[in-house]
């Protein structure tokens, strides 16, 4: 338990998409004008990291790996898939994405409309491959470990961007320079939130 709970503070704070690594800037800096916006791509990030993470983890283990497919026969014990990692790893994760896609578009038109292209690009966000390579990279023992890390991550994700947006929302009644309105402050804010995110890599479970 206390690994898991190890795991999923470390996704958030420490290794934090955004801040950490800088993964998934584009949706990050694109859609993080409103709260409600950035809310939204969010939540829907986080579903599909809590779902991709744990199911590309029981591909991987149990099909992609060398002698993953060693269930199917002896003969099988020598046969190596990894080389489809990114393909498989993609095509679930393309696979998730088109489902939120139609159910916010169902439940929330205006959302929809709101995210406009973004929604659909959730697929090439490369926080959301990312998670599953890290995941790949560091061994966890089992699926829930991997589900808690997708979690984490998701969570920390949506963190970011909605305080930025929220960062973002204030600064339209603040006096800021003409040369650094929009992008320019924004990027500026990140680089700020990352340092103070860095204060968290004390923490010790």
């Amino acid at each position: 338990m206390e690994n898991l709970l190890n795991i999923f503070i470390k996704s958030i704070f420490v290794e934090n998409m955004i801040f950490a690594f800088f993964l998934g800037m584009c949706s990050f800096l694109a859609v993080s004008k409103s709260v409600k916006t950035a809310m939204g791509l969010g939540i829907a990030v986080v579903f599909v990291l809590i779902i991709t993470v744990p199911l590309n983890f029981i591909v991987e283990k149990y099909i992609l790996k060398k002698g993953a497919l060693i269930w199917l026969g002896e003969s099988f014990a020598d046969v190596d898939l990894s080389f489809l990692t990114f393909m498989i790893f993609i095509a679930f994760i393309a696979a998730m994405t088109q489902l939120v896609e139609m159910i916010v578009e169902k439940f929330s038109p205006a959302l929809y409309n709101s995210l406009g292209i973004f929604l659909p690009l959730i697929a090439v966000n490369c926080a959301i491959l990312g998670a599953s390579l890290f995941m790949q990279e560091r061994e966890y023992a089992n699926v829930l470990e991997a589900g808690v890390f997708g979690l984490g991550s998701g969570i920390g994700w949506l963190l970011a961007i909605t305080g930025i947006a929220a960062i973002r929302e204030k600064l339209k009644y603040s006096n800021v320079p003409d040369p650094l309105k929009g992008l320019g402050i924004t990027f500026i804010l990140t680089g700020l939130m990352a340092m103070a995110f860095m204060g968290f890599m004390g923490i010790s479970l």
